[in-house]
């Protein structure tokens, strides 16, 4: 439907009064009562990019703070094709038996080209979408390194401070930038298959050094003599790693989502790290430096769009753009000028 400049004036009049409603404090006390539209309805505003719902999300979060941090996060990272979304529908009704709250924050992979996602984890994940005590987040991956949501660490304190005593985050895919999903988590999931090429040459060895535990999937029918000659392989690999500096031994596991064969003893290891970690204080420790670290990280982001986001700035990269492709100057000697002229200001 066309608007004309009348309709467009009113339609974009209600949206802004429609937002300016929005109010922190109610917000905060909605999802605290356990409403998960209110909870749908803050995550929408953390993602979104404009000013004023930035505003109202930077205010819920700080209100948000006291009443979280009372759930152990998993992060659930793996191959394309390992069977994430199956396994946490398996994951998720065994948390759910121990009479727990399921946060699932799912991140979407985005199109390069039209920036669109696909957002089909509650359709894969339909079972355990319609269940009590659960709720599923799918969000775009954007341009993040890794597929980690922009603000998946900020979802988390809203859902923690919603009750939730269990927070599952699904990433996209394997890559040296799954740091950031690690930098977020109290224990890191690492999904595998069997039987699909060289088992130990198939994932990069910083990934398998961060993992708390790492599971063969799709341990049934013909392969489930494949996954267990994997996990043995893997298990034997993480044991030539650096020891960890918590104490924790990590654990290869091998189960199966369909026959739900092994996905407890996947939540036992899970508790069995919670605990230990705990004994020695690192559980503490680990979520202090997490802390620290999303300072940094947070501050500079802050920097960068303050800079790039300056028209004079702007205006002096585009035309060092140009110098660089006709050849005028360097990228480094480009890039130098610039960063030399923003000192100097």
């Amino acid at each position: 439907m066309i608007m004309d400049e009348e309709h467009l004036k009113k339609w974009l009049d209600k949206r802004k009064e429609r937002r300016e409603q929005f109010n922190a404090s109610d917000l905060l006390r909605e999802i605290s009562l356990f409403k998960m539209s209110a909870l749908s309805t803050a995550i929408t505003l953390l993602e979104s990019t404009r000013v004023d719902d930035q505003k109202i999300a930077n205010e819920l979060i700080n209100l948000a703070i006291p009443y979280a941090g009372k759930s152990i996060r998993i992060g659930i990272t793996g191959v394309p094709g390992v069977g994430k979304s199956t396994f946490i529908e398996s994951f998720g009704k065994v948390i759910l038996a121990q009479g727990k709250r399921l946060a699932v924050l799912a991140i979407d992979p985005s199109s390069e080209f039209s920036g669109g996602s696909i957002l089909g984890d509650k359709t894969r994940m339909e079972e355990l979408s319609m269940m009590n005590n659960v709720f599923i987040r799918p969000s775009p991956a954007g341009k993040t390194l890794g597929g980690v949501a922009r603000k998946t660490r900020e979802s988390i304190i809203l859902c923690e401070a919603a009750g939730y005593d269990v927070i599952l985050i699904e990433t996209v895919g394997v890559g040296q930038s799954e740091t950031m999903v690690h930098s977020m988590v109290d224990f890191f999931l690492l999904l595998m298959l069997s039987g699909a090429g060289d088992e130990l040459q198939g994932i990069k060895r910083g990934i398998m050094e961060m993992a708390d535990s790492l599971v063969i999937t799709k341990a049934d029918g013909d392969n489930i003599h494949k996954s267990k000659l994997a996990r043995k392989e893997y298990q034997n690999a993480m044991h030539l790693f650096p020891p960890n500096p918590n104490g924790w031994i990590a654990k290869a596991l091998t189960c199966s989502s369909l026959s739900n064969d092994n996905i407890k003893d996947v939540w036992e290891t899970i508790v069995s790290y919670e605990n230990h970690t705990k004994l020695n204080n690192w559980f503490d420790k680990k979520r202090h430096q997490q802390d620290k670290f999303w300072f940094h990280e947070t501050l500079k982001e802050l920097i960068l769009n303050q800079f790039f986001n300056n028209e004079i700035n702007h205006n002096a990269i585009h035309k060092a753009e140009q110098d660089v492709i006709e050849g005028k100057i360097s990228s480094f000697q480009a890039a130098e000028k610039i960063y030399q002229k923003y000192i100097q200001k």
